[in-house]
Parts: C-alpha cells; sequence; structure tokens
C-alpha cells in the first residue's frame, strides 16, 4: 500500500488547527488512561493500523496492562474496566459509529452520573479527535513502519 498525500504539508493549515485541537485535549484534565482507551477503541473501530500501532504502545509506556488492551474489543465481556471507563468506552463506540444511532440517552445519561459537563464535552472532543485521526491514517494510507 503506498502512501498518498501528506496533508501535514498539503493542506498544512486545516492540519495544524487538528492538532491545536489534539495539544488542548493532550493538556486538558481528561485521565491518561481514559485518553488513550478512547484513541485505541476508537482506531480499532476504525481499522486505523497506525492509529491502534502509536496509542497502544502510548498507553503500555503510561502503565496500561497488555491484557486490557488485547481485550480492549470485547471490553463488555470483562470486569477489567471500571464504570467510568465502560462508560467512556460505550460514548466511544456509540460516537464513532453514529450513523447507527448515535449516542443513547442512557450512555449520556451515565456520563452524566459519573462526570461533569466539562469532562463529557473533553470525552466528547477526544473522540471526535481521533475519528479525524483515524480518517486522516487511513485515507492517505499512512502505515506502520
Amino acid at each position: 500500500m503506498q502512501q498518498r498525500i501528506d496533508i501535514s504539508e498539503t493542506a498544512a493549515g486545516a492540519y495544524n488547527r487538528v492538532l491545536a485541537l489534539e495539544n488542548f485535549i493532550q493538556a486538558s484534565q481528561l485521565s491518561k488512561t481514559h485518553l488513550e482507551l478512547i484513541k485505541i477503541r476508537a482506531s480499532q473501530i476504525n481499522g486505523c493500523a497506525f492509529c491502534i500501532n502509536m496509542h497502544t504502545q502510548d498507553a503500555l509506556s503510561q502503565g496500561e496492562t497488555a491484557q486490557r488492551i488485547f481485550l480492549l474489543n470485547a471490553w463488555k465481556e470483562t470486569e477489567l474496566f471500571t464504570e467510568e471507563e465502560r462508560v467512556v468506552l460505550a460514548m466511544t463506540e456509540e460516537i464513532t459509529l453514529i450513523s447507527q444511532s448515535g449516542l443513547s440517552d442512557s450512555t449520556y445519561e451515565a456520563a452524566s452520573r459519573l462526570f461533569d459537563e466539562e469532562y463529557i464535552a473533553l470525552i466528547i472532543m477526544t473522540i471526535v479527535t481521533i475519528n479525524a485521526w483515524n480518517r486522516i491514517a487511513v485515507s492517505t494510507n499512512r502505515t506502520v513502519k
């Protein structure tokens, strides 16, 4: 598979604005565990090998266990994830697969019981951002080297 255009060069202005959003999220109060779970799970759904590789490495370097990463695509079938993580993962799936039914009322209500509005906004923006990165990487054939 040959890499296509390099959007960071071809559309640098747009790319840099997505990067600015990424930097904002990285500096936010969002838990690093939540951040990497979102990025890995959305990337799994979107089939973005480049992002899966990057974010599993990031998660491992931050202390995430290999077992939890291995089971992330089956998180509903294990008790390895906390209630908060389960809500974050449900939000990730529902927003990433937005054409199926979007963020459900039940998932949003569960998030509202666990997180304040600012944190929910950060979760949503993180999901939006990784979906943008996935789409950039997949559509330009960004590969793992």
